[in-house]
C-alpha cells in the first residue's frame, strides 16, 4: 500500500498545466456536446462521454503510478505493445465496424474501441526507445529505414481501411522525433521526395474516388452542394459566429444539420459559432499550454526516453490539433480527424489523458531536473 506522504508527495509534483488544461477542454467539448444536442432533447451522447471523462481522469491518474522504466530498459515490453496493438489494427479488416465503407473500431456493445488509440502510445514508446539508445548514430541510413518501417507498417494498415487522418499524424510523429534524434538532411531530402512520389503513385492507383474528389475540390471548388458542402458550412459556422457566438443552442449550422459531425470533426467550428471566437482562442490557448509543458518537460528530462516521449507526446497533440483545426477553418481538405480532448469519443479521449498521466509520471516521478536546492543533491 501507498502510505499518504508518497502519495502527497507524487502529486504535489505534478504539473498543474498539464493536468488541469485537458479537463477544461473536455469540459468545452462537454459543453459543445450538450448544446448540440439540446435541438433533438436526446442527451445520451452527452452521457455516455461524460462517463468517458470519469474514466480517463481514473486512467490519468493510475498512469501516473506506472514505471514507464518498463519500456526504458525492456525491449521485449515495447515490442509486445506495439505488437498488440499492429495485431488490432489488422482486424478491423476481419472484425470491424464498418460505416460508409470505413473500418475503424470494434463494436464490443457497451462500447465500441478504436485500436488507432492503442497504436498511438505504443508507437510512441516504441520510437523512443529506439531513439534514446541510437540518436547519436542516426546518421546512418539503417536507423531511418527501420524507424520508418515502425511507421509505415501501422500508417499502411490505417490507409488501407481506408482512414487518412491518422496517416497524417503517425507520419509527422516521426519526422518529428527524427529531427530530434539528428537525422541529416540529405535524408529528409530524400523522405520528401519519396512522399512526392507516395503522393503520385496513390494519386494513380490507391487513393479513394471520395479522397481525390475533397483534395481536387480543395483546390478548385465545383461541388457547393456536395464534396464541398460540408467545409462551406464550417466556414459559415466560423464566420457568423463573432467574437462571443450565437449562445447555447443557437447555432443554426449546428443545430439543423448543415454542419456534419459537430460532435466529433467539426466540433471546433461548433464551438465557434455557438460560443464565439474566444471560445475558440480559449481552446487554443489551452492546447497550446499544453503542448509547451510537455515540450519545456522534455528540455529538462534527465533521461533520453523521457526526452524523446514527452516530446513525441507534444507532437502528437500538435498535429492532431493543427489538422482538426486546418479542417475546420479550410486551410485543409477534408479529413476525419477528432480535436483532441474535446471531440465526442470514448477512446481517443482515455488514450490521450492515459498518456498525458504517464507524462505525469515522468515529473513526478523525478524523471524530470529539479530545481533550486533539489538538483544540487542529484
Amino acid at each position: 500500500m501507498m502510505n499518504h506522504s508518497f502519495l502527497v508527495s507524487h502529486f504535489k509534483r505534478f504539473d498543474g498545466v498539464v493536468f488541469f488544461a485537458p479537463l477544461a477542454l473536455a469540459g468545452l467539448g462537454l459543453l459543445s456536446i450538450y448544446s448540440n444536442l439540446s435541438r433533438a432533447g436526446d442527451f445520451s451522447a452527452f452521457w455516455r462521454q461524460a462517463v468517458f471523462l470519469g474514466i480517463g481522469v481514473a486512467a490519468m491518474l493510475a498512469a501516473s503510478f506506472f514505471d514507464w522504466r518498463i519500456f526504458k530498459e525492456n525491449s521485449a515490453a515495447v515490442l509486445m505493445f506495439y505488437a498488440a496493438s499492429i495485431i488490432a489494427l489488422a482486424g478491423l479488416f476481419f472484425f470491424g465496424s464498418s460505416v460508409r465503407g470505413v473500418r475503424t473500431w470494434y463494436d464490443l456493445g457497451i462500447f465500441t474501441l478504436d485500436p488507432i488509440e492503442l497504436l498511438k502510445p505504443a508507437l510512441l514508446a516504441l520510437l523512443a526507445k529506439y531513439f534514446s539508445r541510437r540518436h547519436e548514430t542516426m546518421y546512418q541510413i539503417r536507423h531511418l529505414a527501420l524507424t520508418g518501417l515502425y511507421a509505415a507498417l501501422p500508417a499502411a494498415l490505417i490507409f488501407f481501411q481506408p482512414n487518412l487522418g491518422p496517416c497524417l499524424v503517425i507520419i509527422p510523429l516521426w519526422i518529428g522525433l527524427l529531427l530530434m534524434a539528428g537525422a541529416k538532411k540529405t535524408h529528409l531530402l530524400f523522405l520528401l521526395a519519396g512522399f512526392l512520389a507516395f503522393f503520385v503513385l496513390g494519386w494513380m492507383f490507391l487513393f479513394k474516388d471520395y479522397q481525390k474528389d475533397r483534395i481536387a475540390d480543395f483546390f478548385a471548388p465545383q461541388d457547393p452542394l456536395g464534396v464541398s458542402w460540408s467545409q462551406n458550412q464550417a466556414r459559415i459556422a466560423v464566420g457568423t459566429g463573432g467574437i462571443l457566438g450565437k449562445g447555447f443552442g443557437q447555432g443554426s449550422q449546428a443545430q439543423y444539420g448543415f454542419l456534419s459531425e459537430p460532435q466529433t470533426d467539426f466540433i471546433f467550428a461548433a464551438i465557434i459559432e455557438e460560443f464565439g471566437l474566444l471560445a475558440g482562442a480559449g481552446a487554443l490557448f489551452l492546447l497550446f499550454m499544453i503542448v509547451w509543458r510537455l515540450t519545456r518537460a522534455a528540455r529538462r528530462a534527465r533521461d533520453n526516453f523521457s526526452k524523446f516521449f514527452l516530446a513525441g507526446l507534444a507532437m502528437l497533440l500538435f498535429a492532431e490539433a493543427a489538422v482538426h483545426i486546418g479542417v475546420n477553418i479550410g486551410f485543409l481538405p477534408i479529413i476525419g480527424l477528432p480535436l483532441p480532448l474535446v471531440s465526442y469519443g470514448g477512446s481517443n479521449l482515455i488514450s490521450t489523458l492515459a498518456m498525458l498521466g504517464v507524462a505525469q509520471g515522468m515529473i513526478s516521478g523525478r524523471g524530470i531536473l529539479p530545481s533550486g536546492n533539489e538538483r544540487q543533491n542529484d
